[in-house]
């Protein structure tokens, strides 16, 4: 779950109006989201249908993995060339908007997770269930858990933020095993061309044994058919000879039965190679996105450093020159973002000759007004950690039809920003509004 489901296109909280229950849906409640359909009917499961939508991103991006996510899409979207971001994003945008979407991933995750659905539907009280979920906390089994427990008729709306808030928090902790991991991708690398090797040597002996059985089979069925011809003339070699064929037979067996162990040591031992190797690949992709992450820290780590160096009159000449170049004479909008952030980012764009605006992108700033000051604006900016699914989809549509630049941006802080600033045009991603082949000028 790479961002909170949380809004903020409203200050003031929506009542629903069936049950009478305000509904939050701002920044505050970032790890408490609403929650709808506390049970479902007697002796059934809550559906995706009736779940908060703000829950989607969550269990998208817990519950399915990208390959099986980009397979299920492909059934409603193209999915050709889109990264899987992009098919996250579409797949909780199409589960809010398309009933057929939402019915097909519920029937996926419940198929996936049908084991554990089982396991937990056994469970008949809150109490019970909430023990469950801390055991498979402890244990790591957190997909099948979390999908079982938010779908479970007995879950509380407690258990359920609860529920949300560990697999949130769970996503910060990533970065922390990162050198663990890395440790143990190269033992899992040692081990699989150990596994190999050993696995060669039981096939080159499992060949030799086969052919040593072949070559005793042959010589027992000679010895009997010698046996039977003197078998007529009663002499004591005859009953030699039928002794020597019943010995040769055991040994036979014996044979049979050591190659049958090999046989069985080989099986395990490709096994274990097929599941070192996914393994390692599946570590391989999570080293390498690490690794992206820690470099776009680190960017934004010398901005902001290098902001600082200007702030306290250290920096050397022609410092800021990249940030003079894109803000020099520049009309920024800020749509989002946290309140107590926008004064250094105004200033640091005023410092360097641009000129700057803010839009919350809710009610209090009047939605209806987003369209005249994108125009108003040459670059548009979005953290996309303090803004929703829809709002992004809103910004986009709004610059690719009035054809300005647009910068999503990884979080809202200051370094984030100057970092963001001070990368040439040609290689921020979205700057130019032609470039997002999903957005839709009319329909997003």
């Amino acid at each position: 779950m790479l961002h909170p489901p949380f809004k903020l296109l409203s200050s003031a909280s929506p009542v629903d109006a069936a049950s009478g229950r305000v509904v939050f849906r701002n920044a505050a409640a970032c790890c408490e989201p609403a929650e709808s359909a506390e049970e479902a009917a007697p002796g059934g499961r809550v559906r995706l249908s009736e779940l908060d939508t703000n829950f989607y991103c969550s269990v998208i991006g817990t519950c399915l993995t990208t390959g099986e996510l980009r397979k299920l899409i492909a059934r409603f979207s193209d999915v050709e060339g889109a990264s899987d971001p992009e098919i996250h994003h579409d797949a909780v945008r199409l589960a809010t908007q398309n009933t057929a979407v939402t019915k097909a991933l519920q029937k996926a995750l419940d198929h996936r997770h049908a084991p554990v659905i089982q396991r937990l539907s056994k469970i008949h009280d809150a109490p019970a269930l909430t023990a469950c979920w801390e055991e498979a906390l402890r244990q790591g089994e957190i997909p099948g858990a979390y999908w079982a427990v938010l779908m479970h008729r007995k879950a509380t709306a407690e258990l359920r933020q609860r529920a949300f808030g560990d697999v949130h928090m769970l996503s910060h902790l990533v970065g922390v095993a990162n050198r663990a991991d890395i440790r143990r991708l190269e033992a899992l690398e040692r081990d699989n061309i150990d596994l190999r090797e050993r696995l060669d040597r039981h096939q080159v002996r499992s060949l030799e044994l086969l052919e040593e059985r072949d070559k005793t089979i042959a010589g027992l069925k000679h010895e009997l058919i010698e046996a039977g011809n003197a078998r007529s003339i009663a002499s004591p070699e005859a009953a030699d000879l039928a002794h020597a064929a019943r010995a040769r037979a055991e040994e036979g067996e014996r044979a049979a039965a050591l190659i049958a162990v090999q046989t069985g040591r080989r099986e395990r031992a490709e096994q274990a190679a097929v599941a070192a190797v996914a393994e390692a690949n599946r570590l391989a992709e999570e080293l390498e996105h690490l690794r992206q992450h820690a470099i776009a820290l680190g960017r934004e780590l010398a901005a902001a450093e290098a902001q600082l160096k200007l702030n306290a009159g250290e920096a050397a000449p022609g410092a800021g020159a990249d940030l003079d170049r894109q803000l020099q004479g520049r009309r920024v909008l800020y749509v989002g973002g946290r309140p107590s952030a926008m004064p250094a980012i105004r200033d640091l764009v005023q410092r360097h000759g641009g000129e700057f605006r803010r839009h919350g992108g809710g009610l209090e700033d009047r939605a209806g007004l987003l369209a005249s000051a994108v125009s108003w604006a040459q670059v548009v900016v979005f953290p996309v950690d303090c803004i929703d699914h829809e709002s992004v989809d809103n910004i986009k549509r709004i610059c690719v039809r009035q054809q300005v630049r647009y910068m999503p941006l990884r979080s809202a802080g200051i370094g984030c920003f100057a970092a963001a600033f001070s990368t040439p045009p040609a290689d921020v991603g979205g700057a130019s509004p032609s470039s997002d082949r999903s957005i839709c000028p009319r329909h997003g």
